[in-house]
């Protein structure tokens, strides 16, 4: 008997009362991620469940909104999918496809650093998922260990879409994301476009080789000051190609930095990765 599909179980409007709850995976600021299974097919699933009132405190209905949209219609191997939503008097409740190997900042954390086959498998991995979002007109914005979930086998999983933005022109000017990763066009208030994702990728080859972000540093404006100037150093532990990877993503001029084919294509990348690999853990020293 073939298994149940698990988009089958969300085409009608779903309640609190069609899922057996789990243990929490995950604590946010406006809620909680619960293991959950739905009750019919016994599809599992991550439920995020997020207080209506903390949202609408912080005034972020329309950035809620806009996430679930862009989310929703985004379905690549390397994407978390959200099946569905649905939500009662006082909760939203987002339906998410499962992780089982959890966040890739706590397996970082855990590790102190990823080794060449895990980081350059997560580059190839999430190349090939920024295309197919470029291509949809979808900047993500945020690429950050926080933000990647890991599957099964270790392969990565974009997660949180709540700095996305989706535009016909692929032009903005809102400054947003995460300070270690911000690119110098948006610290100086100008006009960017898809590239600014491109240079997060090359401060996440970094982080998971090295143990911290590039720009790291003991103040804000310090760490802007360096993001500008693109003050990068190198320790002699990278690996060379690595390095030569990470020097031509982290470009002050967006039109200088690799394409995202070009990293698939990348000699360190193409030697290193292995794109249905074990769980990423598993491989560090």
């Amino acid at each position: 008997m073939s298994s149940p599909s698990p988009t089958s179980s969300f085409r009608r409007l779903l309640t609190i009362d069609d899922f057996e709850i789990g243990r929490p995976l995950g604590k946010g600021k406006f809620g909680n991620v619960y293991l959950a299974r739905l009750k019919k097919s016994h599809f599992i699933v991550a439920l995020k469940v997020l207080f209506k009132s903390q949202i609408e405190k912080e005034g972020l209905e329309h950035q809620l909104r806009r996430e679930v949209e862009i989310q929703a219609h985004l379905q690549h191997p390397n994407i978390l999918r959200l099946y569905n939503y649905f939500h009662d008097a006082r909760r939203i409740y987002l339906v998410l496809e499962y992780a089982p190997r959890g966040e890739l900042y706590k397996e970082l954390q855990r590790n102190s650093t990823l080794d060449e086959q895990c980081t350059a498998t997560i580059m190839e991995e999430l190349a090939d998922a920024l295309t197919y979002c470029h291509s949809k007109k979808v900047i993500h914005r945020d690429i950050k260990p926080e933000n990647l979930l890991l599957g099964l086998r270790g392969e990565v999983k974009i997660a949180d879409f709540g700095w996305s933005v989706h535009t016909l022109s692929l032009r903005r000017r809102t400054m947003c994301g995460t300070l270690d990763y911000l690119p110098p066009e948006m610290i100086e208030g100008k006009t960017y476009d898809e590239k600014v994702d491109l240079w997060c990728i090359g401060v996440l080859c970094y982080e998971l080789l090295v143990g911290n972000p590039p720009f790291e540093s003991s103040s804000h404006n310090e760490t802007y000051r360096r993001i500008v100037k693109v003050d990068v150093r190198y320790p002699l532990s990278l690996p060379v190609g690595a390095q030569d990877l990470i020097s031509k993503l982290l470009r002050y001029h967006p039109s200088e930095r690799l394409t995202l084919a070009q990293i698939q294509k990348h000699p360190w990348v193409k030697t290193h990765s292995r794109r249905v690999i074990p769980p990423c853990g598993q491989m560090t020293s």
